[in-house]
């Protein structure tokens, strides 16, 4: 029965999303205020539909209920919960149904959180979100029903991928999503300030908090993403420029672009046609991640779907909503009319350089991406574009970015002075020379591109710590007045030394692994021991077992520097009997200054066994900056001025309502 008041809900939301489209539009056109405010009504309705359409699907999961097709092809009933309530999402219909339900949130909440914003903009953004919203929910009911039946269910189910059946993943699609949608409000923004008219910096203060939600759920959602596949697939890396991880990094690079930009237009109204591109192409962006996930055009280990009628009906949806935007804005940006004027030594030029230059760098991610795609689609031939593209292409790009990220909070705005500028860069130049030359000769590195990369990151780093000096005062003020000034600061300039903080601590811990790392990949014995750089790794046992739906081989294995005992280290290997599949579960330690981390492949017959032993400098730095840049954009969200949207007053608008 919960099953199918499940269905009924999905089409209860996608009627409500009908609604909240069309009536508050009517409203907005003939000033009616009552037929506007429907929109957030239907707004919490759509949310009430799509939620209990998915607690329901959940409940079939956790009770296998394998009657419903969706249940019997991603579950088992000896599954653990965990993943029995995780596998809803795992799997096609189940990720969209998740999709549509995060869509559904973001409109609720704007619905409730959004009444500083005037009925005429909230109400036209919510009738853009659900505009999104019809196209996704006719897109489950008509080619992808997470609650159809079949008509003999089966005993037990087929269970689950085993690669997915770990912690990491289990969060690392719902924070996904929350990025990916989540930008969906900067794009339905974007779309509103067209349509209405009202552009301008409160208009950019309304939409910023939205774009820090959907931002740090997008971070986060990476670096879960890069995490597990660091740990659970045992390869010791951590990212492969799989197309679909760079489906999620291109919105990513963009939507930190857009961030920026929209601080721009709230501080000196300026960039505003630029911001408004940047907001639809975040979405879109996001849109084309969502197509190769579920076009079956990509064979990787993140796509759901290999049906291609699905893909057509995505990019059936994608064409519409990226075309009818982009549209829009070439009919009205003749008409938007760019507001303060700025020096070329100005933070405004600045934050236009950062922005170019991350639009570059997701520009040379899109190519390596779908450069092979369309080839094989036109020629047929089949190519590889790997890492070493990426690495002479984007990493320059990005490390350029980074430099620019530091200089940028010595400008002031509007108009900067030029030798006040220069000096301050030129301190941190040789502050951060002094600091790598330090580093370089205590740990005896000499690896030119290494030390250059460490360099770009301590310079962000000391950049940034000077500029907080300055804002506090120093070195003139006295510590507690300085330290007054520093706890009086805005919590969004704590939020963005945080952000800047965390990406020099991923960028040098990047630069220590792929430069610096140590490993090694033999046949062992037990009790044999492999030198990996300062490290000796011994294999002393290996013990078989059980777990909850999989048999076990653990090893033991001993790590020790100059004789002395480092860590031991667990790595295991599994199979899944009910998938056929086997999984590995690599023994990680990690130090201040690196992972030690290792591997058992498969028995050789002999009594040895492959193995795969790493040194992994800078790894837990990585994990550090990523926590740390996410945390950021929540600390930015605390800011008061940020929660309660632009200050009373007329604000201008720079675009004029059509005729």
């Amino acid at each position: 029965m919960i099953t199918e008041l499940g269905h009924f809900a999905l089409w209860l939301a996608l009627a409500a999303a009908l609604i909240q489209a069309t009536i508050p539009l009517w409203g907005a056109k003939n000033g009616s205020a009552s037929a506007m405010r429907v929109a957030d009504g239907a707004a919490q309705v759509q949310f009430l539909g799509a939620g209990f359409a998915f607690v329901a699907l959940t409940w079939a999961y956790i009770v296998s209920d394998f009657s419903l097709r969706n249940v019997a092809l991603n579950s088992h009933s000896a599954k653990p919960m965990l993943y029995k309530v995780t596998g809803v999402w795992a799997n096609h219909e189940g990720s969209m149904l998740l999709w549509v339900l995060m869509l559904a949130l973001f409109g609720m909440l704007i619905s409730i959180f959004g009444r500083m914003i005037p009925v005429v903009m909230r109400s036209t953004v919510l009738a853009v979100q659900a505009m999104i919203g019809i196209g996704f929910y006719l897109f489950l009911v008509l080619t992808s029903n997470p609650f159809d039946r079949l008509p003999m269910p089966p005993l037990d189910g087929q269970g689950m991928n085993p690669l997915l059946q770990d912690p990491g993943v289990a969060f690392h699609p719902p924070l996904l999503y929350l990025g990916y949608v989540g930008f969906s409000t900067a794009f339905s923004f974007a779309v509103a300030a067209l349509i209405t008219g009202r552009l301008d910096p409160a208009w950019a203060r309304w939409m910023r908090p939205w774009i820090l939600i959907a931002w740090s759920g997008l971070t986060a959602g990476i670096a879960l993403g890069s995490w597990w596949a660091y740990y659970e697939l045992g390869w010791g890396g951590f990212w492969f420029w799989d197309p679909v991880e760079n489906a999620s990094f291109m919105p990513w690079l963009i939507g930190t672009a857009l961030l920026h930009s929209a601080i721009v237009v709230e501080k000196r109204n300026a960039l505003l046609k630029w911001t408004i591109l940047l907001a639809i192409l975040t979405f879109s962006l996001s849109l084309i991640g969502t197509f190769l996930v579920r076009s079956g055009i990509l064979s990787s280990v993140h796509a759901f779907a290999v049906d291609p009628e699905r893909g057509a009906f995505i990019l059936v949806l994608l064409c519409l909503y990226i075309g009818a935007a982009l549209m829009l804005f070439v009919w009205r940006a003749p008409q938007l009319k760019e507001g303060g004027v700025f020096s070329l030594w100005s933070r405004e030029s600045g934050l236009l350089v950062n922005n170019v230059l991350l639009t570059v760098a997701a520009g040379v991610v899109f190519v390596g991406t779908l450069y092979p795609l369309v080839l094989e689609v036109v020629t047929g031939d089949k190519i590889t574009v790997g890492a070493p593209y990426f690495n002479q292409t984007f990493l320059p790009i990005f490390g350029v970015t980074m430099f620019a990220a530091g200089i940028g909070p010595f400008l002031s705005w509007k108009r900067a002075r030029r030798p006040i500028v220069l000096r301050r860069v030129a301190l941190t130049t040789v502050l951060s020379l002094c600091l790598v030359a330090v580093v370089a000769l205590g740990g005896g590195l000499t690896d030119p591109v290494g030390l250059f990369g460490i360099f770009i990151a301590v310079f962000l780093a000391v950049a940034t710590l000077q500029d907080l000096g300055l804002r506090a005062g120093l070195p003139g003020a006295k510590p507690g007045t300085a330290l007054r000034r520093m706890v009086g600061l805005p919590r969004s300039i704590w939020g963005l030394y945080l952000g800047h903080i965390g990406l020099a601590i991923a960028a040098a811990g990047v630069v220590a692994v792929s430069v610096w790392k140590a490993e090694e990949i033999r046949t062992v014995s037990l009790g044999e021991g492999l030198v990996v750089g300062p490290y000796a790794f011994t294999l002393e046992t290996i013990d078989n077992g059980t777990g909850p739906n999989y048999q076990t081989s653990v090893a033991t294995v001993i790590v020790t520097r100059d004789g002395v005992s480092v860590a031991t280290l667990h790595p295991e290997r599994r199979w899944y009997p009910v998938e056929g599949k086997p999984t590995t579960e690599a023994g990680i330690r990690s130090l201040w200054h690196g992972d030690l981390y290792a591997v058992l492949g498969d028995p050789t017959g002999a009594g040895g066994y492959v193995v795969r032993y790493y040194y992994n400098p800078g790894v837990p730095w990585m994990w550090l900056g990523g926590a740390l840049i996410a945390f950021s954009a929540l600390i930015s969200l605390t800011d008061r001025r940020l929660r309660i949207g632009a200050p009373r007053g007329r604000a201008k608008a720079i675009l004029q309502p059509a005729e």
